[in-house]
């Protein structure tokens, strides 16, 4: 049988579909291989700030903060400075790489962004390179302001294949939200960009999106996993099995072996009582602490983890 144990910087889409059909144990174990040679023991830890939540003009089916669903999440405009700052100080006194901030709507209003600016000014600058935003489809302009700062780290999510997304989101496509990655890495910040799997994608349309990202030269994505919320469009559809999701990693990680993957929403619903066997199937990061919407495991269970597995928190990540 065809091995897939090395990295290959030339996977082609017929190499991927094979991996796809192979036996869990047999992708688990190329995709544990490929991580342990990159990334060796180290996890990269991030957490986030929900800004501002709610109230969004979007109508991404999945999303409780699209003012289109009749959710009942807490919806408040931007934190007040002082309560911003502390929180990310807070962050700060831990084991996370990065604190991302991030704010709710298609983009920050040219108040709020010069607000969040007067934040990160606020910071101790070797604080700084630790913060990440997440702040919508900004002008170039406003991102090379961010990297002047000091902030490196740019996360604006593509959500899925450009083939499947007209049907998850009409107030803006595909290619606007690639735009808006290409803008940033223009004015010199890094890419965070990933996506949520489970919106009834087939493995066709996650491949096609794992070349996607491959073609752009994104070296950090996070992987989300459908949680559906109540009163979404998408509510009733079933979570993800545990097991696809462990193909799933495993897949991205051999079509991008170099590449930062990193669990984020959806862990404890859709991996459960198996996230361990996320770094087998190639993970090397975790998102810590709770999510935008919906809870997540504490930083203390994180670290408990990755002590028992022999992993270690990568604070080197920050640089």
């Amino acid at each position: 049988m065809k091995s897939f144990s090395a990295p290959s910087q030339n996977m082609t889409t017929s190499a991927a579909l094979e991996l796809v059909s192979l036996p869990l144990p047999e992708l688990l174990a190329g995709a544990g291989h490929l991580r342990e040679a990159v990334f060796g023991s180290r996890v990269d830890l991030c957490a986030i700030i929900n800004a501002r939540s709610g109230n969004c003009a979007m109508d991404c089916r999945f999303c409780a903060q699209s003012a289109h669903n009749r959710t009942s999440v807490e919806v408040f405009d931007l934190l007040p400075s002082d309560v911003l700052c502390a929180r990310i100080l807070s962050l700060a006194g831990t084991p996370v790489a990065k604190i991302g901030i991030v704010t709710s709507g298609p983009a920050l209003n040219g108040r709020e962004f010069d607000r969040l600016c007067g934040v990160v000014r606020s910071l101790p600058g070797e604080i700084v390179p630790r913060v990440c935003v997440s702040l919508g489809r900004l002008e170039e302009g406003q991102l090379s302001e961010l990297a002047s700062l000091g902030i490196r780290r740019y996360h604006h999510n593509l959500e899925t294949a450009e083939s499947g997304y007209a049907r998850i989101c009409t107030t803006q496509t595909w290619r606007q939200r690639r735009d808006t990655v290409e803008r940033a890495v223009r004015a010199g910040l890094q890419a965070c960009t990933g996506g949520l799997f489970g919106l009834g994608e087939s493995w066709e349309q996650r491949l096609e999106f794992a070349f996607s990202l491959k073609e752009l030269g994104v070296r950090h994505i996070p992987l989300n996993f459908l949680n559906p919320h109540p009163h979404t469009p998408l509510a009733s559809q079933p979570p993800l099995s545990a097991g696809e999701a462990l193909r799933i990693i495993a897949v991205f990680r051999h079509i991008l072996p170099e590449a930062t993957l990193r669990i984020c929403g959806g862990r404890p619903l859709v991996l459960g009582g198996r996230q361990r066997e996320m770094f087998a199937a190639g993970a090397n990061a975790l998102m810590t602490g709770h999510y935008l919407t919906t809870p997540g495991y504490s930083m203390e269970d994180d670290l408990a983890m990755l002590a028992s597995l022999g992993l270690d928190p990568d604070l080197r990540a920050a640089a």
